[in-house]
């Protein structure tokens, strides 16, 4: 129990797990940036894949083709 407590104070007067502390809060603001990045980007693919087919089968309805976007 003394060795806990023991390496307890040291944990708290070492500034290295403060500075642990900020890369991980860090890490995380930068971890959420690029999830939301990836999921614009995933909604902006969809959208634009949605409009060609769209497009496609418009156009192809006058010729006599069908088309399939799955």
């Amino acid at each position: 129990m003394k060795k806990l407590m023991t390496m307890t104070r040291q944990f708290r007067d070492d500034e290295n797990g403060a500075a642990m502390v900020e890369y991980s809060i860090l890490i995380g603001i930068i971890t959420a940036a690029v999830i939301v990045m990836i999921v614009g980007v995933g909604v902006y693919v969809t959208g634009a894949w949605t409009k060609l087919c769209s497009n496609l089968a418009a156009h192809d309805s006058t010729v006599g083709v069908t088309v399939s976007c799955s």
